[in-house]
């Protein structure tokens, strides 16, 4: 692994460049702005894409535009809606059970705090720093598939394990740029630098002779 140095050197590489093809990133989770919603849509998302995420969370959000109203729902109603998005045994009771906690717990409101996102149900710190960054504007490293596998292959980070990846993220990346540049990993990751086929002769990092696993 090279120096902390030298990576924040190549972290300010990187910057720079994804800034200039995606100057405008941001969360492809369309929550029209609702904290709440993007909370549950999070949770909607493990194993899916944001598109098909979208797509079902018209219904949802139509049948249940509260989290009170979420956390009376029929869970067996509420497993057949967001059914499209796999997994829904789980993400439904999770989705039903941090509605409750939020109506409950929080007046409704979705905390801003990582301590008390880790309390709800469903929410791990990828999650968290999600919230914390796009809703209270306190970013984070958003560490998910995107991020560990590109980071890793750009020599950024040394890891595939996420918590460890946004610890060494956290090294090079300023406070500021976290969030934005969580958001440009995703687009680079699904343009460029994708998980099966990574298009690395159209890739501007191919001069770092990036290891692909």
């Amino acid at each position: 692994m090279m120096t902390l140095s030298k990576r924040r050197k190549r972290a300010e590489e990187v910057m720079e460049v994804l800034s200039g093809l995606y100057p405008d990133a941001d969360c492809t989770l369309s929550s029209d702005g609702d904290p709440w919603k993007l909370l549950e849509m999070t949770r909607l998302a493990a194993q899916c894409t944001d598109k098909r995420v979208n797509e079902v969370s018209i219904g949802l959000f139509e049948k249940y535009p509260t989290p009170k109203d979420m956390a009376n729902a029929d869970i067996s109603e509420l497993e057949e809606i967001i059914k499209p998005c796999g997994l829904y045994h789980m993400k439904a009771k999770d989705l039903k059970e941090s509605s409750r906690q939020i109506a409950e717990e929080y007046g409704g409101r979705v905390p801003d705090t990582m301590q008390e996102l880790l309390k709800l149900s469903g929410v791990g710190r990828k999650i968290a720093n999600l919230i914390l960054g796009d809703v209270y504007n306190k970013p984070g490293i958003v560490s998910d598939t995107h991020c560990i596998r590109i980071s890793k292959r750009l020599g950024l980070t040394d890891t595939t394990d996420p918590r460890k990846n946004e610890e060494e993220l956290s090294e090079i990346i300023p406070v500021q740029e976290r969030a934005v540049f969580c958001h440009r990993l995703v687009n680079f990751g699904r343009d460029v630098c994708r998980a099966k086929g990574p298009l690395c002769d159209n890739c501007p990092f191919n001069s770092y002779k990036c290891s692909i696993d």
